[in-house]
């Protein structure tokens, strides 16, 4: 599926949240979400009573165009080489919609 937008979705460890916002602020990312999110995937901790893990949710919509390069900002700002470091998706966006003015996005607004 070809599509103008993307969804680029990363946990990632909680003490790399700020270099990665620093290296999408560089790139002038206009727009991110971040969460705090709780679980647990290749490396559990098993020191915990739950096993679960805090991380931090980062989500970038971007022009498919823009995708690679946001991908690539945020492998090297969150990897530290140890288990743990978190994953990355990318998701095709069918549209995206601008709630204040009611109408869809341009890729290279975002």
């Amino acid at each position: 599926m070809d599509t103008a937008f993307c969804r680029v979705t990363a946990f990632v460890r909680i003490e790399r949240l700020s270099t990665v916002e620093r290296a999408l602020q560089a790139m002038d990312v206009r727009g991110v979400s971040v969460s705090r999110v709780k679980g647990y995937g290749e490396y559990v901790d098993f020191f915990a009573n739950d096993w679960m893990g805090q991380h931090a949710r980062i989500e970038v919509v971007t022009g498919s165009a823009r995708a690679a390069a946001v991908v690539d900002a945020i492998l090297a700002a969150a990897s530290t080489g140890t288990p743990g470091d978190g994953i990355l998706t990318v998701t095709p966006l069918e549209s995206v919609w601008r709630i204040r003015t009611r109408r869809g996005a341009e890729a290279a607004d975002l």
